[in-house]
């Protein structure tokens, strides 16, 4: 039986609400993704671009994907935050990846995941 993970009410103590949100949106997608078959090649991917929140692989194509997660759509939806500006960090930190494990991936994809409680939505291919 699986067990659902709890919308986080606040992040307990010494964590800002915000964050504790965005990792319980981020479990959320990686449950996602596990469940559609792909497997986790790293979570939280920092390099002096950025942060890449989940790298994965599923039948040789490597996605890079970028969670958003809000408690509701009162200033839009999620993935409405996901910039030009942020893409352009994204694709050198996904540059950055790549160049440093020596992975030759023969297709690569962008994807944006939003998270509203009750409510995932993965944008494959997003840009």
């Amino acid at each position: 039986m699986a067990v659902r993970e709890r919308h986080p009410d606040h992040g307990g103590p010494g964590t800002a609400p915000h964050l504790a949100l965005g990792a319980w949106g981020e479990r959320v997608a990686e449950r996602r993704y596990r469940r559609d078959g792909y497997r986790v090649l790293a979570r939280n991917w920092r390099c002096p671009s950025g942060e890449i929140d989940l790298i994965l692989e599923r039948r040789g194509v490597v996605v890079f994907s970028e969670v958003k997660t809000r408690s509701s759509t009162a200033f839009g939806l999620p993935a409405e935050a996901v910039d030009r500006r942020r893409q352009s960090r994204l694709r050198a930190a996904a540059a950055t990846w790549i160049r440093s494990t020596g992975t030759h991936p023969t297709e690569l994809r962008f994807d944006v995941v939003s998270v509203l409680p009750g409510r995932v939505e993965r944008l494959e291919g997003a840009f």
